[in-house]
């Protein structure tokens, strides 16, 4: 597992992102600086620099509050801030260690990620 930041409006919230293909992919991305957009007012997404490794995921993933994920037809983050049904495509790379409400905010959100200390 590898410890990371979100950096929110000067709040700094931990994560850890998965031991899988894509959370070592997505490791390997950071430091990023992202614009998160709210999504069906259940997630924040962001498009990525590239496509992640999504190899050896399972075809669908059920996420909870918390997870960060990517939606791999799409190529995109996505964290949720609402619990959601399984879909197909979508795959975890990991969750944050606490309270996410720095999130969860109207309008487009600058973001900072990159791997904790």
């Amino acid at each position: 597992m590898t410890a990371i930041t979100v950096t929110v409006a000067g709040q700094t919230l931990t994560a850890t992102l998965d031991d899988t293909t894509a959370g070592r992919d997505f490791a390997a991305m950071l430091p990023l600086n992202l614009v998160l957009a709210d999504y069906h007012g259940i997630e924040k997404v962001a498009d990525l620099p590239k496509r992640l490794d999504t190899s050896g995921a399972p075809d669908s993933y059920r996420p909870e509050a918390g997870d960060i994920t990517v939606y791999a037809p799409w190529g995109n983050l996505a964290i949720f801030y609402k619990p959601f049904q399984s879909s197909r495509g979508l795959v975890r790379l990991g969750e944050f260690e606490g309270p996410i409400e720095a999130l969860i905010r109207d309008g487009e959100i600058p973001v900072r990620i990159e791997l904790a200390d």
